[in-house]
């Protein structure tokens, strides 16, 4: 089993120094990544002394409604992530990790597990954009988009760091974001287990029936 335990005020601290361009390398070497795990024989469960708190978050989902974070997910196992559709590698093999794990759980666990997709580029991944992006991973998968200060100050409570999306010299666009899935209990609603970048599918897989059921991975 590959759990590992970190008090939540050095994961903040590393967290707050952690941020990853997709498609390029971290901006530290001390990443939250390398405490979670991510290398050969590392940890890729990282299980929280202190959970963090469920941030109070309302923004846009891919239908154009406002969704409530809180409300919507509401004792349910919940997998967050931030991220953007316009990243080369990173995200979308996250998310495809996910998918891939969540087709192996039985049915009635799979329509109880929310995974949500946060957007850190909101000006690009519009409702529209988010949707079709989603929908290739898991059309049960929840998208949000919305005014950038929002979206970096909730993750900023999850010790999640992003900056706004800027254009390099070549003309590319890089959303610098931290690359931790955060794992929420159904039974507390906080958030107890984190995912370095370096989680397989085969981790997701073995560890999703105990997070279903808020049981540490």
């Amino acid at each position: 089993m590959r759990t590992t335990r970190v008090t939540v005020a050095a994961l903040v601290a590393a967290a707050a120094l952690t941020l990853s361009a997709c498609g390029g390398e971290p901006v530290k070497p001390d990443s939250v990544t390398q405490i979670a795990g991510g290398q050969s024989g590392a940890k890729a469960a990282t299980v929280l002394d202190r959970p963090f708190t469920k941030p109070e978050l309302v923004l846009t989902d891919t239908t154009g409604k406002p969704w409530n974070l809180r409300e919507q997910t509401k004792g349910k196992p919940t997998l967050i992530y931030f991220g953007y559709t316009n990243c080369p590698d990173v995200c979308p093999l996250t998310m495809s990790n996910i998918a891939v794990a969540k087709k192996a759980l039985p049915k009635a666990d799979q329509d109880n597990l929310r995974v949500v997709f946060v957007t850190t580029d909101p000006e690009r991944d519009t409702p529209a954009s988010l949707g079709p992006w989603l929908n290739a991973q898991d059309p049960a998968f929840v998208g949000l988009t919305g005014d950038f200060a929002t979206i970096q100050a909730a993750a900023r409570t999850l010790g999640i760091g992003i900056e706004a999306a800027k254009k390099e010299a070549d003309g590319s666009v890089v959303s610098m974001h931290g690359a931790q899935v955060i794992a929420f209990s159904p039974k507390t609603d906080e958030g107890y287990v984190l995912y370095s970048e370096g989680a397989t599918v085969d981790d997701y897989t073995k560890d999703l029936p105990k997070l279903i059921k808020g049981e540490n991975p």
